[in-house]
Parts: structure tokens; sequence; C-alpha cells
């Protein structure tokens, strides 16, 4: 009962920047794809922070930078550019010890010309940042380290506080932070036809997707009936943060891909999407 793909099932996605690709992809995996956009990335700056980031740079007062996204990279050095020109924020970034979460900031930072201290494995969450700095605390110590850290839409206190415990003073950067679509008339129908049962698949690719649905389906007074679909409907997950955010809210994961990437999340929900639909109503 695996390798036959979505066989037709409706399959829901809130993805939004790669969101033709999602639904190309669901496609390709024999699913309905219905695609609803429900965030956007909106510069936080220019801030305080990423000037006194960029001037502290300058100075040599960072010891470590930790990069999150590659969107974040590349928006904190146009950000900065007023102040920092490129050639200076490379030059700046050599002499610190430069943190990749995972290998889209790693791409940019490649792009720009910045060596790499450390990239961090998957699935590239905060317990995988902190479990590679202590297995090379011998060659970069956080005691009394200053740290700067590129937020990624919200901030990371689990992060913060494992690397303030380590003996580091964090200094986070704001450079985006999240918001509903301009438009968010697509994902108010898509809830509704989500809280009348019509999706047997529903894949999130991020947390603030769960965050966003569930603050809509309040606004609709759906929040009941969503929560019941979802527990009704096969529900995967890119990775454990996300997983996690959704665990607050009340869903059970169905699955969570090898690999925390899109694609790999189509491909394995699909795969497995035939026996997952029958454990759920053998579940009741």
């Amino acid at each position: 009962m695996t390798g036959k793909g979505f066989a037709g099932l409706p399959v829901l996605s809130l993805e939004s920047r790669r969101a033709r690709e999602m639904a190309q992809l669901i496609t390709n995996h024999g699913g309905r794809p219905t695609v609803a956009p429900s965030t956007r990335e909106v510069p936080s700056g220019p801030n305080p922070e990423e000037a006194a980031f960029a001037a502290g740079l300058a100075k040599g007062e960072f010891q470590m930078v930790i990069f999150m996204t590659g969107v974040g990279t590349r928006a904190l050095a146009q950000a900065i550019e007023p102040v920092c020109p490129r050639e200076q924020l490379v030059a700046g970034l050599s002499r610190t010890a430069v943190v990749a979460r995972g290998p889209k900031p790693v791409t940019v930072l490649r792009e720009f010309g910045v060596p790499i201290a450390l990239t961090v494995p998957e699935p590239n969450t905060w317990r995988e940042i902190l479990r590679t700095l202590d297995q090379n605390a011998a060659i970069l110590p956080l005691e009394g380290a200053r740290v700067a850290v590129q937020e990624h839409g919200l901030p990371s206190p689990e992060l913060y506080s494992g690397l303030s415990q380590r003996g580091a003073l964090v200094f986070a950067i704001p450079v985006y932070k999240w918001a509903p679509p301009e438009d968010d008339r697509p994902l108010r129908q898509a809830i509704a036809e989500l809280a009348r049962g019509e999706f047997g698949v529903v894949l999130f690719t991020s947390s603030v997707q769960a965050h966003h649905l569930f603050r809509f389906a309040d606004e609709l007074k759906m929040r009941d009936e969503v929560l019941q679909a979802l527990r009704r409907a096969v529900v995967g997950s890119i990775g454990p943060v996300t997983s996690e955010t959704l665990r607050e809210y009340g869903i059970s994961i169905d699955l969570e891909p090898l690999h925390p990437k899109m694609g790999f999340l189509v491909m394995e929900t699909a795969e497995q999407s035939a026996r997952l639909v029958e454990a759920k109503k053998l579940a009741g």
C-alpha cells in the first residue's frame, strides 16, 4: 500500500513563496492540489539592530555570527548596504566565526565569498545549532563571546537561552517578520473547505503556517471544525520545529520526511498516503 502516490486525494498546502512548485509537486504525485498562501515576508528594517550589527562588525565586536536563513542573509546584506557595503560586510565576516544553519544560508554566503566556520546539519533546528557548537567548543568557545543571530521571522528563545547558558552574549538581529498574505481570500476559502472536511491530506512547511491558519480560523469562528478536520486528515510536517508547533495546537503528525525539504515531504507523504488514510479510518 505504498508507492502509488496520492491517487487523486485532495491535498491542501499553505505554502507561499514556492506555491507554484508545491502545486506541481502534488500534481506530479497524483494529488489534487489546493495551495493557499498563508504568509509573506515583510522587512523589519531599516532598524536599530541592523545598524548596530553593521557598526559592531566593522569594529570587530562580534566573535560569531549565526545565519538562520538564506532569505534573511541576503535581506540583512541589502538592509545594511548603505552603511556597510558588500566588500566591507565580507571583510568583517571573514574576521568572524560564521555559522550557517543549513544549505540555504550556505549558498548565499558562498555567493558573497564569506568563509563558513560551521554548517549545522539536518534537521537544522536550534538543537542542532547548539549541539554543533558544543562539538566545536574547543575551537569556537562561547564563554564571553558576543554572538549575533540573524532572526528568521520570529525570535528563537530556545537558541538564545542555550547560547546564554554557555556564556555567550546574544545580539539578535530582526531582518524580516511574517505577516498574513495581502490577499487573504484564498486562505479563508481553504479554511472553510478544510472545516467541511474536503481535504484528505494537509501539508505544512513552516510553523508560521500553523499560526496563521489558526489565527484566521479563530476570526472565522471555525477553530473547532478545523481541529477536527486536521485530526481526520493525513498531516505531513516538514520537520521537528513545525511538528512541535502543530502539537502545541493539538494536532498529531502522521509523517515527517527523512530530509526536511519540500520535495521529500510531498514524495514521502504521497508514497505513504494510502496506508495513512487507512490507519486514520481504522482509528475512527
